[in-house]
């Protein structure tokens, strides 16, 4: 009997099952577990009782996403390596190396590295961007985080020192953009209604930012090459509902849209609420119905697009950072918080203009939806770098 259980034993030894016994693999991160001769938690190194591979297997594991995608969880980790890191801000430092955005989630595969190459795409194909010589700002008093809540208006002067009008609002996505910017009620809580010629203007807006511009025709085709959409008329018939499907936000009335929130603006609670848009900042400011206090962030570009982050009263009611990025086109801001919302609902998007980063982070509309359950666009807008 002697011989048989010592020919078990040396048959389990030859399987590696003691290998197994004495092993962290799969048991990173675990509790106790008296099953186990030894343990894989960060107490065994207080306790002295770790297996021998657990520095590498997990305590080094715990600072790379290397087979981590996708994971649940774990406060014991030092970094993460799953869908919502990059909103915490607690990801391993090769987080996009291994998992590079395809961890899962709503959106579509889509890797981090694409959305880079084709936000770059996109910014070479910007043609109707403002140049140096159509557009002049002056950012004035840089604040620091703490002191955006102050309201005090610390810039003397206007944000805009000049802009072609001439030029730029002659072109037919500046003129479709301004059609539709003046067909809203700021205040939520009030239904919107549009007469026929307002919902030909966002038809038009889709249309001429999306289908009339090599620069939308390239989302389309990027989307199109991933299995977004498999027609443009299905592309942007979805980019009219997500955008322009009214939803509410205030009193249960039908007052509000992705829209109205990012481009227009709105008044809710006495404050600013979205307002993300370069060109309507300009166009109030020009009327005398927009005071610009300050800024408390400004992208590393030195050319247009660039990324601000303002603080603002518009008409009386305050905006403590409302960044945007100036001196694009309208079928640029439309098409990157566009692709943004559409790969990363509800997340950070990590995008690349020039070569350098730019965050667009976006919040979806979860209270009602269209189609076939599709969200509508809560938020969008530029990170603070």
């Amino acid at each position: 009997m002697k011989v048989l259980a010592l020919a078990l034993c040396l048959t389990l030894i030859s399987l590696g099952y003691s290998n197994t016994l004495d092993s962290c693999q799969g048991r990173c991160g675990y509790g106790t577990d008296s099953n186990f001769s030894c343990q894989c938690n960060p107490s065994c190194e207080r306790f002295k009782d770790c297996c021998s591979d657990y520095v590498e297997l997990c305590k080094e594991a715990s600072t790379t996403c290397k087979g981590r995608c996708g994971e649940n969880y774990n406060s014991q980790n030092k970094c993460h390596c799953n869908s919502k890191c990059q909103q915490y801000n607690n990801c391993c430092n090769d987080y996009e190396d291994h998992c590079d955005g395809d961890e899962g989630g709503s959106g579509p595969e889509i890797t981090d590295a694409e959305l880079k190459k084709i936000s770059e795409t996109l910014y070479a194909l910007d043609s109707n961007k403002a140049s140096a010589s159509d557009l002049i700002i002056d950012p004035q008093t840089l604040v620091s985080d703490s002191q955006t809540s102050s309201q005090n208006d610390l810039s003397s002067k206007p944000l805009f020192r000049y802009l072609n009008e001439e030029l730029l609002f002659s072109r037919p996505t500046y003129a479709a953009l301004r059609a539709v910017l003046d067909n809203y009620n700021r205040m939520t809580g009030q239904n919107e209604d549009f007469s026929s010629q307002q919902l030909d203007e966002q038809e038009n807006f889709v249309r001429e930012t999306m289908s009339n511009t090599e620069l939308g025709k390239e989302l389309f085709m990027f989307l199109h090459s991933k299995g977004v959409y498999t027609s443009e008329e299905e592309f942007l018939h979805d980019l009219k509902m997500m955008w322009f499907g009214l939803y509410s936000r205030n009193n249960k009335k039908m007052d509000s849209s992705g829209f109205e929130h990012i481009f227009a603006g709105e008044i809710k609670g006495g404050k600013v609420s979205g307002f993300h848009n370069w060109i309507q900042f300009y166009l109030l400011e020009k009327r005398g119905l927009l005071n610009y206090y300050s800024h408390s962030f400004n992208g590393p570009w030195t050319t247009f697009p660039d990324i601000l982050g303002m603080q603002f009263k518009w008409d009386g009611y305050y905006k403590q950072v409302g960044s945007a990025v100036i001196g694009c086109s309208p079928e640029f801001d439309f098409a990157i918080y566009s692709l943004c919302y559409i790969t990363r609902p509800g997340k950070q998007c990590r995008l690349s203009i020039g070569g350098k980063q730019l965050i667009i982070q976006t919040y979806t509309w979860d209270n009602s939806s269209y189609g076939n359950g599709k969200k509508f666009i809560g938020s969008a807008f530029p990170a603070s770098p």
